[in-house]
C-alpha cells in the first residue's frame, strides 16, 4: 500500500512544502492538495516547490475539476511540471465542489468530466486531442510523457465511469462497508467494458489522528478535531440525496442517513477543524469515515482497507497535530503495513 498526504495550500506555501518534504522523509509517496482558487492559494505553482525539495514524491490535486482552467491549460501543466522532474504527477479531477460554488457555478456534469478526462490525458501523454474541430498536440513533450488520471466519486454513476475510463478511484472516506461497496461498482464497471480491473488503482482518503491512547477524552479531541470530515462529504451526499432521493436503492443509507440534521455549509470553513456548520456529524461517522485511535488502531484498519483492495491511503492533515501524524506514520504505521 502507498501513502498519500493530503493539505490545503493555505499560506505560507512554505509550511506546504516543508510538510510534503517531512512526508516524503517519513514514507509516503503521494502528495495531493485540495484545489480551488478563490479559497487557497493556486496548487500547481506550489507544485514545482514541492517537486523542486523532494526526490521521488508524486503530487497532484484531490482535486481538480474540468471547469475552472481550460482543459488544454491544465494538461500543460501538468505536462511541464512532468517534463521538469520527471512523470511525477496524478490528474486527480472530480466535479469541483467548492471550486464552482465559491465562484457561483454549478459543479461539472459527469459528461463534461467524461470529456475533460480524456483530453487531459491524452495531451498530458503526448497523444493529441480534438479541441470541438480543432486537433492539437503539444510539439515539445518527450516521449515517455504520461499522465494518469483520477476520479473522485461518490454515486452510482460516478462509480460506474470510473471503472470505465480513469486510471484511478479517489474514494474521499475510510468506511470499510462503503470501502467494499464502492470498489466492487468501480471494479464491475471495469470488467463490464473489458479492462483489466487491477489496472484502476484504488485510493482511499481520510483523515488521521493519533492518539496517545484509547481513553474517552483522547478520543473526543480527535473527533473534534476531524469532524469536518464529515461536513465536508456531506455535501457531495446531499447532492446525491437531492437526485436519487432519501431512501434510493442506487445510493446506500450508510452513506445517506447520517446528512438529515444538516442544514447548510459554508465555504469559509471549508475542510477546517473549526467548521461551524459540521455539528449535525455523529461521532459514528467520525469514527467510520476518519482514522482515528492509538498506532495499533490505524494499523488495524488500513491492513482491513489494503484487504478490501486500496492501493493507496491518502491522509488528510487539517488538524492540530500535522507534524505528528506524519511522524507517527513514518515511524509505526506505514512500516507495519508496508513491511
Amino acid at each position: 500500500m502507498d501513502f498519500g498526504l493530503v493539505l490545503q495550500t493555505d499560506p505560507p506555501a512554505s509550511r506546504v512544502i516543508e510538510l510534503m518534504k517531512r512526508a516524503e522523509d517519513n514514507g509516503f509517496t503521494y502528495g495531493w492538495t485540495f484545489d480551488s482558487a478563490v479559497l487557497w492559494q493556486e496548487p500547481f505553482v506550489i507544485y514545482s516547490q514541492i517537486l523542486s525539495r523532494t526526490s521521488t514524491l508524486k503530487v497532484g490535486p484531490m482535486v481538480t475539476n474540468p471547469g475552472t482552467r481550460t482543459w488544454e491549460v491544465t494538461a500543460s501543466t501538468f505536462a511541464t511540471l512532468n517534463d521538469m522532474f520527471g512523470n511525477r504527477t496524478v490528474c486527480g479531477i472530480g466535479r469541483g465542489d467548492s471550486a464552482m460554488r465559491v465562484a457561483g457555478r454549478k459543479p461539472n456534469t459527469l459528461a463534461r468530466i467524461s470529456e475533460a478526462m480524456k483530453v487531459i490525458r491524452s495531451l498530458g501523454s503526448g497523444g493529441e486531442a480534438d479541441l470541438g474541430g480543432t486537433v492539437i498536440r503539444f510539439p515539445w513533450i518527450k516521449e515517455d510523457a504520461e499522465l494518469p488520471v483520477w476520479m473522485a466519486a461518490y454515486g452510482p454513476k460516478a462509480l460506474k465511469m470510473t471503472g470505465e475510463e480513469a486510471d484511478g478511484f479517489i474514494l474521499q472516506l475510510s468506511d470499510l462497508y462503503l470501502t467494499e461497496y464502492m470498489v466492487k461498482a468501480v471494479k464491475d464497471a471495469a470488467v463490464a467494458v473489458g479492462r483489466d480491473p487491477s489496472e484502476v488503482r484504488i485510493c482511499v482518503a481520510a483523515p488521521a489522528y493519533i492518539t496517545e491512547d484509547d481513553s474517552p477524552e483522547a478520543l473526543a479531541h480527535a473527533r473534534e478535531q476531524c469532524r469536518w470530515f464529515g461536513g465536508m462529504v456531506g455535501n457531495h451526499v446531499a447532492d446525491l440525496v437531492s437526485k436519487y432521493g432519501e431512501h434510493s436503492a442506487a445510493v446506500p443509507e450508510e452513506l445517506t442517513d447520517y446528512i438529515k440534521a444538516r442544514e447548510g455549509y459554508d465555504y469559509s470553513h471549508h475542510g477546517r477543524a473549526d467548521n461551524p456548520d459540521t455539528a449535525f456529524v455523529p461521532d459514528e461517522i467520525v469514527d467510520r469515515f476518519c482514522v482515528i485511535g492509538t498506532p495499533e488502531a490505524h494499523i488495524a484498519k488500513l491492513n482491513a482497507l489494503r484487504d478490501l483492495g486500496v492501493d493507496q491511503f491518502a491522509v488528510y492533515d487539517m488538524h492540530d497535530a500535522q507534524e505528528r501524524v506524519i511522524d507517527v506514520y513514518g515511524s509505526t504505521v506505514i512500516p507495519a503495513i508496508t513491511g
